[in-house]
């Protein structure tokens, strides 16, 4: 058991780390302490932590090609899909304890605020993502996975789009985001990417040489 836990403690941190805002959610829910408009607060936890764990996510590949830390990408996985499961919270808390499940009153909501539009097509975008999250359907989609799974930086983009449009007045938590994003997009470019491990790769050389002697 030690020896497990050993193993996979980083594991063990990310489930207990994505789980403890919804523990705290559902403490605050039942304690009475959701603020005086609880639906708002629900919904605006729910969405900011999908979107912390989206990013968390998003950053294993930089993390992994520009550090020494090649674990963190079996994090890759289990942080997907708690960003999806958080998605879904938020979804539930608009669909059900805000409009009641009241299908005709939240068509017509979607219809009048764009906010919603963009959220809902990003959900529906993280679908296949999460179903084809297990390593059979990497085998079984090939290099289509990977084709597939790139379709993450959309919905990253439309989450933050969501968010601007939503708080309207003042962008700047969600364009930090958005910037945050931006750049780990970036790192990923493989122009970027060769530049920047060469630059790793040298001073690693230079060290390696032995000095010469008088």
């Amino acid at each position: 058991m030690v020896r497990q836990i050993k193993h996979h403690w980083l594991r063990y941190l990310v489930h207990v780390g994505c789980l403890v805002p919804f523990g705290l959610l559902i403490f605050d829910y039942l304690t009475d302490q959701l603020t005086v408009n609880p639906i708002q607060a629900a919904t605006l936890r729910t969405g900011k932590t999908a979107l912390v764990i989206l990013v968390l996510s998003l950053a294993c590949t930089p993390i992994k090609i520009f550090t020494p830390f090649k674990q963190v990408t079996v994090l890759r996985r289990p942080l997907g899909l708690y960003a999806f499961f958080y998605v879904c919270l938020h979804l539930l808390i608009f669909v059900g304890w805000d409009y009641g499940f009241d299908w005709e009153f939240i068509s017509e909501a979607i219809s009048e605020k764009r906010y919603m539009i963009v959220g809902l097509v990003a959900w529906l975008l993280l679908i296949p993502l999460a179903i084809t999250s297990t390593k059979g359907w990497m085998r079984r989609l090939g290099k289509r996975w990977r084709l597939l799974h790139r379709l993450v930086y959309l919905i990253a983009g439309l989450a933050i789009l969501h968010y601007v449009w939503l708080v309207k007045a003042d962008v700047r938590e969600p364009l930090a985001y958005g910037a945050a994003i931006s750049l780990l997009l970036l790192l990923r470019l493989p122009v970027l990417r060769r530049w920047l491990t060469k630059r790793q790769i040298q001073p690693a050389k230079q060290a390696e040489r032995p000095t010469e002697t008088a």
